[in-house]
């Protein structure tokens, strides 16, 4: 492995950077979008009883709602507009809702980016190993392997190095991209589920022996 990495040039430097990075954002995402982060499903069952019983209770407002999920920040921004009209807080609860949609694709353009340079670095890596070998034949002809390897080693190795990590790296992006949409979806459901309640239920107080 260090005579590969020697062997790409200084190119290979940068796109060892871009694989760290991306492994990084890979495995940051892949904790942050878990639908059991996202959409509690405790959060989710609370939500499905207040509909079915076609109220809000205090109780399970102040004690067990999990509000620290993205979820849980959009049912927070309802319920602490609860009582205003129904435009108002749809405004509220929506403009929560991008704030936190916004969150989800976070550092995802990132890993598009590298998955778009990484193929990059590694097609310079060629042109400068291209240019090596040519500026070995023109000086010393095309006898001396020793040196044209060096050229071509670099072309090779830089190329297979940028390819190892653009396409993990797309793929991924094209992942998480596919996941984001698709707990968006769910939350905009559970959103208009809250608005319908908040603008039409009524409070059930805690009852007391």
């Amino acid at each position: 492995m260090p005579e590969l990495i020697k062997a790409g040039g200084w190119l290979i430097v940068p796109i060892l950077v871009c694989s760290l990075a991306a492994a990084i954002i890979i495995f940051e995402r892949l904790l942050a979008l878990r639908r059991a982060r996202v959409l509690p499903r405790q959060l989710m069952a609370i939500l499905q009883h207040w509909t079915e019983l076609g109220a809000v209770s205090q109780q399970q407002e102040v004690h067990t709602l999990p509000l620290a999920s993205p979820l849980g920040r959009i049912v927070a921004a309802g319920l602490a507009n609860r009582g205003r009209s129904r435009e108002i807080l749809r405004e509220r609860i929506e403009d929560t809702g991008r704030h936190v949609a916004h969150e989800l694709e976070r550092f995802l353009n990132t890993l598009g980016t590298i998955a778009a340079i990484s193929p990059l670095l590694g097609l310079l890596g060629t042109v400068a190993g291209m240019i090596k070998i040519f500026q070995v034949v023109s000086v010393q002809g095309n006898s001396n392997f020793s040196l044209l390897s060096v050229g071509i080693a670099e072309a090779l190795v830089t190329t297979a190095a940028g390819l190892t990590v653009a396409i993990p790296s797309l793929l991924f992006y094209r992942y998480f991209q596919g996941r984001v949409d698709e707990l968006v979806v769910h939350m905009e459901q559970e959103t208009l589920q809250l608005i319908d309640l908040l603008d039409g239920g009524t409070v059930v107080e805690e009852r007391r022996p």
